[in-house]
């Protein structure tokens, strides 16, 4: 038998329905507008006709970016910078949080505390590029990559996941014979697949979006990323083909923003069930 719901239950339901509505609204509408603004004629968005639905449709702007090389070479760029850095950092944080996740592990808590004083305090910039000028790596891909290949939030999150596993099962294919490194590959890691997924997906995002470290390490136009070319776009006012033709100026930079946007996008909801857990467990424990 159903029981019948209070009111003051169902007017926190209803206020609960209403918050979400809300947040849905304000996260969807920059999306919807950006679109319709990006196939919209590029004076009506200019004059601020365009407000959710588009006008004047035309796909000038997305002609212009497809027939552009620089676009595609800068695609290619992201998603190779993207694909390496992810996996390189999945590999050196596991790597890293797997041995500090024990706690017979000697000079343990001086390396956590090292990692942790990381969080609070940095080299800088300067001494940074400095590094990364005397290692050789200017204008080469190492220099987007290694800088910030590991995260030490991430290895603290890694590390505290790696803590809950049951150390029965480690024991037991210790036992069978494996090795540290087999008892990672072959236990560890398949259990850890939410927050390896957790943590790279957010090393994928900040590496899609990021463009300091390659305007300050990269001279090499061929080696630009995406978001290089969408700064230039949106910041400098210049159009992608340097033309000085400002008449699809407007549209092109939403047509910009789409095309950056979109496949991340697409990648988050097939890592989405595994984003709450694994973010949940890192945090719970600490």
């Amino acid at each position: 038998m159903k029981m019948k719901e209070s009111i003051p239950s169902r007017i926190f339901d209803l206020c609960n329905y209403g918050i979400m509505v809300a947040l849905v609204i304000v996260m969807t509408y920059p999306m919807l507008f950006v679109f319709s603004a990006s196939i919209s004629d590029s004076a009506l968005v200019a004059r601020g006709d365009v407000v959710l639905w588009p006008k004047g449709v035309t796909l000038l702007a997305y002609e212009k970016l497809v027939y552009n090389p620089d676009l595609w070479i800068s695609y290619w760029n992201t998603i190779r910078y993207t694909i390496v850095h992810t996996a390189l950092t999945l590999v050196a944080t596991a790597a890293m949080a797997y041995p500090l996740s024990k706690r017979w592990l000697p000079g343990r808590r001086p390396i956590l505390l090292m990692a942790a004083f990381t969080l609070l305090f940095g080299g800088g910039m300067i001494p940074t590029f400095l590094v990364v000028q005397q290692l050789g790596m200017l204008n080469t891909i190492w220099a987007i990559v290694l800088p910030t290949l590991i995260s030490t939030w991430h290895l603290f999150i890694m590390r505290t996941f790696f803590e809950a596993l049951p150390e029965e099962l480690e024991d037991a294919a210790t036992i069978d014979g494996c090795g540290p490194l087999q008892v990672l590959w072959r236990i560890v890691l398949p259990l850890s697949m939410p927050v390896m997924a957790t943590i790279g997906l957010f090393t994928a995002v900040n590496q899609w979006n990021a463009f300091f470290d390659a305007l300050i390490y990269l001279n090499d136009r061929e080696m630009y990323p995406l978001q290089i070319m969408l700064r230039n776009i949106l910041v400098a006012g210049t159009n992608v083909q340097g033309e000085g033709d400002l008449s699809y100026l407007e549209t092109l930079k939403y047509a910009m923003i789409m095309i950056a946007t979109l496949p991340i996008l697409c990648v988050y909801p097939f890592v989405q069930k595994y984003f709450v857990q694994g973010t949940m467990i890192g945090g719970i424990k600490g």
